[in-house]
């Protein structure tokens, strides 16, 4: 029996593990960020010294002044360049490993996905992906400065007036806990949004899997108006996710002006003698009031550069989300790399014993002989396909044991097994390259003989480009009879030891299923082992042996 799975880890583990790649990075662009920040304290005292001593008259340098102020200016722009190259390179970083980690995933997996079809995992690859760039270069930085640089000005402002320093500590508590509350329906409205993104995406892709059907049944308006409501539907959702930012962005900019407004009337009627409250141990100076007025809006602009990029934190999460789940989803992994290796030694003999399907039903116990020919027959729905799959090791039974070549097999030895392997798929399927690319799979080697063993040499000369005509992932410009025989070619080549084939004359003319008959029983009067699962009896008739796995019931 094979080992239970590990539960898997929690979602903020996975995202600790996602933003892992540019940790180091992200560290250094938070800490430049907040120090070009605290760099606008000390301009604003040097402004509010020089204007303070030219009100006294006291012969301030403004050359001196002008000098510092620049100098300070250009140490904080050349320290925001480096903290924001740092996060570009950390979101970079970060990307370029989440879309090697999903496309090493799915280039693994050995059935469908759980998660969605080709056009949600392509979405998810391309587009959303990108969406944690701006949450790793904006919103990470303007965070840790929001952490930091109220506190300094607050502590700043009250060391110079109590009164300020009580004002900005009622106004400034207020815009965090608005976000926090906008925060919840703009991620709501992100996941919608990202969802739909998916679902248009995968409709996409079968719509264009089917557009010759669709043209012949005259159904393109119908698919193209279920396209409009789609895309209408997408682009509300669009709207509603701006809807949420803008409401966040007017709400902070409400409370910072009043913020900065109470410091201004409190400063000015200071300075004119109305006020003789707020200050310690007397009056509030000219070159303490131009001070707090400078600081004041300061106070509020990492909140503001937090608001701008809520909405990017809005949707990374919900594309971070996306990843839990895709790497939570309970697919089944090849076992293995799925790289190349040296093939497995011993005799090409297959033994199940115990296994069952991944749906739970059990399988009889099979053993396979080196060179045997066998049919596997059965009603739909009996495991017929299963078996085949665990036999070339495209999976392993959830209980019970496959044994190749004399031996158990196991994840670390698939792909060495499969080396010895021809395998012929019931549902013909391609790369999008050239056929000789889908024929040779990047191995080296003469195809004539696998050509003549599928008697498909006359059809790919009449192909426009021979060999190196180009096909799409479902054969285009192939019948489905030549499509199987492609499979069969694509199968003997390499001179495989085992070949395994499903439904191998499934839909096929008699002609067409006769010659990739005769073509399979070839390779077995050349001592291959040959095991086929179909429903037809005259294939299974001309077999050595037929497994009947049963009626289904």
């Amino acid at each position: 029996m094979t080992p239970s799975p590990a539960p898997p880890p929690d979602p903020s583990a996975r995202q600790a593990a996602l933003l892992a790649p540019g940790r180091e990075q992200q560290r250094r662009a938070a800490m430049l960020s907040v120090l070009g920040g605290l760099i606008w304290p000390l301009q604003a005292a040097v402004v509010a010294w020089a204007i303070g001593h030219l009100l006294a008259g006291t012969g301030a340098s403004p050359l001196l002044a002008a000098v510092a102020f620049g100098g300070l200016g250009i140490c904080r722009a050349a320290l925001a360049c480096l903290a924001e190259a740092q996060a570009q390179a950390a979101a970079e970083a970060i990307i370029a490993q989440a879309r090697g980690a999903l496309i090493a995933s799915e280039a693994r997996r050995a059935g469908d996905s759980p998660f969605g079809g080709a056009g949600s995992v392509a979405a998810l690859a391309g587009e959303k992906l990108e969406l944690l760039g701006p949450y790793v270069a904006r919103y990470a930085p303007a965070r840790a400065r929001v952490m930091v640089l109220p506190v300094v000005i607050l502590a700043l402002a009250a060391w110079q007036s109590w009164a300020v320093g009580v004002v900005l500590l009622i106004s400034g508590p207020l815009i965090p806990v608005f976000m926090a509350l906008v925060g919840l329906a703009a991620k709501e409205a992100s996941a919608r949004q990202m969802t739909q993104i998916g679902t248009l995406n995968d409709g996409l892709v079968e719509r264009l899997s089917a557009l010759v059907d669709i043209r012949l049944l005259g159904a393109g308006d119908a698919v193209a108006g279920g396209f409009r409501r789609q895309a209408g539907d997408l682009r509300r959702r669009t709207m509603a996710v701006l809807g949420v930012a803008f409401l966040s962005s007017t709400v902070l900019e409400l409370f910072a002006a009043i913020g900065v407004a109470m410091v201004a009337v409190y400063v000015g009627f200071s300075l004119l003698g109305a006020l003789g409250f707020g200050a310690w141990g007397g009056s509030l100076t000219p070159e303490a009031g131009i001070f707090l007025l400078l600081l004041a809006p300061e106070f509020f602009q990492p909140l503001r550069d937090l608001s701008v990029a809520w909405h990017d934190k809005a949707a990374a999460s919900a594309v971070m989300d996306e990843l839990a789940a895709h790497g939570a989803e309970e697919g089944v992994a090849l076992p293995g790399t799925g790289g190349p290796a040296a093939r497995l030694a011993g005799p090409a003999s297959l033994h199940l014993r115990g296994c069952v399907t991944p749906s739970g039903r059990p399988l009889p116990d099979i053993v396979i002989a080196a060179g045997e020919r066998v049919a596997l027959v059965g009603a739909s729905g009996t495991g017929k396909t299963s078996a085949l799959r665990l036999m070339a090791g495209l999976e392993l039974p959830p209980q019970g044991r496959v044994l190749v070549a004399g031996q158990a097999l196991t994840p670390e030895m698939a792909d060495a097994w499969r080396a010895r392997l021809g395998w012929m798929p019931q549902a013909p399927h391609f790369l999008t390259g050239s056929l000789r690319q889908n024929l040779t799979l990047g191995r080296a080697g003469d195809l004539s003989d696998a050509l003549a063993s599928a008697a498909i040499g006359a059809v790919v000369e009449a192909l426009p480009q021979g060999l190196s005509t180009r096909l799409g992932e479902t054969g285009a410009g192939l019948s489905g009879g030549e499509a199987r025989r492609i499979t069969l070619a694509r199968a003997v080549f390499g001179s495989p030891d085992v070949l395994l084939a499903d439904e191998p004359t499934a839909d096929l003319d008699p002609l067409t299923a006769r010659l990739v008959t005769e073509g399979l029983l070839a390779q077995a009067d050349r001592g291959v082992t040959l095991v086929i699962a179909t429903h037809d009896r005259t294939l299974a008739a001309r077999m050595d042996r037929i497994i009947d796995l049963g009626d289904g019931t």
